[in-house]
């Protein structure tokens, strides 16, 4: 499918503000009330927000209500392969001709006026939700919550809050407690909402907005539990208890996100999508296992694994995850945002990795070179080297190595440029 003309109505939408990120909602509201106000007619919203775990969340929820029987629309962020990604509609990504024809109007609505490329877009996709029935609608925010261009519904049906971990500081806060105040700021007076895994000083902050806003909260480990029982997963809370499968989506770090998932569905009474939610969900760039392409092609006698985790808890969860695969340890090829916390994120890598072959991220103003990335590699305990593209690197594991373990992580920019790079 040719993307050419929505690309050409993207690449005009990052001209209308010098920053990428610039948090406030009065431009979104200004659009919307041009838009006449699509955030009003969207179906039941279910508006997530987090540090780790938004997407897999979303897709397990999402997975679970298709399941049993509801049609729904999901909005996420970043998109990996191509901006389509970011806008699903009633179970089907939106079309070409359809992206084309609502950023024409967005843009038109908005004329010469400032706005970010996130808010802009956001818009466009409520509006699109807002002409198609529906369900139920997801919301995933895109940065923190308060201000984030998602939060412009008045009474969603339910907010859920993933585990929230240091990320964005730059914008969100340098402290645990500034960034959950953050995340909690999608909490709505009345709405139940589902908190994930807390660190305290987080649930602290959670807890004392949601009784502010008189918002019930269906919090883990008080009014719900999962855990891993004879390779199931069990799921209990006050309505009784569910033994599902394991997560479709790998790694431990998933049956928190399946819990949370089970507990959305349960709150929207649709605990008959249930297994549905562990069996039918896909997220891209996960700990995906690529099979085919010519990066594989370089490792034919390799596995070869993407994960686009990010930041100190990602790294942890990356660790996690390839423990419980017992591969042994594994070679790394990772480029990363300069933005990001890199020797936090590679600290849990230690023990797993063999070496590290760093790279930049092509076309992608903030990424950090791949010589900063080695040496924040070896900071972090890790042997290094540099290579100057991830299929080189490739090449050079293969000569040394040719049945490598190999996991290209570090960024989901860097994850997007791998899937439309290998096919």
């Amino acid at each position: 499918m040719s993307t050419a003309n929505s690309d050409a109505l993207l690449a005009r939408m990052m001209q209308f503000h010098p920053k990428i990120i610039d948090l406030t909602l009065d431009r979104v509201w200004r659009l919307l009330a041009a838009l006449d106000h699509p955030e009003r007619r969207l179906s039941p919203v279910i508006h997530i927000a987090g540090t780790n775990g938004k997407g897999s969340t979303q897709a397990m929820i999402r997975a679970g209500l298709e399941g049993d029987g509801a049609r729904v629309h999901a909005y996420t962020s970043p998109h990996l392969a191509r901006f389509h990604e970011r806008i699903r509609l009633a179970g089907a990504l939106i079309s070409e001709e359809a992206l084309s024809a609502l950023l024409d109007e967005c843009l038109a609505a908005n004329g010469t006026d400032a706005i970010t490329y996130f808010e802009i877009t956001t818009c466009a996709a409520l509006l699109a939700f807002a002409r198609m029935p529906s369900d139920y609608t997801l919301l995933e925010v895109g940065l923190g919550g308060r201000l984030d261009a998602t939060n412009v519904v008045d009474r969603p049906a339910l907010t859920v809050i993933t585990p929230v971990s240091l990320d964005h500081q730059q914008y969100l806060g340098t402290t645990l407690p500034e960034i959950a105040a953050e995340k909690a700021g999608i909490l709505k007076r009345g709405v139940p909402c589902v908190v994930g895994p807390q660190d305290e000083a987080a649930l602290d902050v959670i807890e004392a907005r949601a009784a502010r806003l008189g918002a019930p909260l269906l919090v883990y480990g008080q009014h719900w539990h999962v855990s891993v029982e004879g390779g199931r997963l069990v799921y209990q809370d006050e309505t009784g208890l569910l033994d599902l499968p394991l997560p479709n989506l790998p790694g431990p770090h998933q049956v928190q996100n399946a819990g949370m998932a089970l507990a959305a569905l349960r709150a929207l009474n649709h605990s008959a999508g249930a297994e549905a939610a562990m069996t039918q969900a896909h997220w891209p760039a996960r700990m995906q296992r690529l099979r085919t392409g010519p990066l594989v092609d370089a490792l034919p006698q390799g596995t070869l694994w993407l994960d686009g985790g990010h930041n100190p808890a990602a790294g942890s969860a990356i660790a996690a995850t390839l423990a419980q695969m017992n591969v042994g340890r594994l070679w790394l090829i990772c480029g990363m945002l300069n933005t990001k916390d890199v020797v936090g994120f590679m600290h849990p890598l230690k023990d797993v990795a063999q070496h590290l072959y760093a790279v930049s991220i092509p076309g992608e103003a903030a990424t950090l070179p791949a010589e900063a990335t080695a040496q924040a590699a070896r900071s972090a305990g890790i042997e290094a080297s540099e290579a100057t593209d991830v299929l080189s690197a490739l090449q050079s594991i293969a000569a040394q190595d040719p049945s490598a373990h190999v996991l290209i992580c570090g960024s989901l920019y860097l994850a997007g440029h791998i899937l439309r790079e290998n096919g």
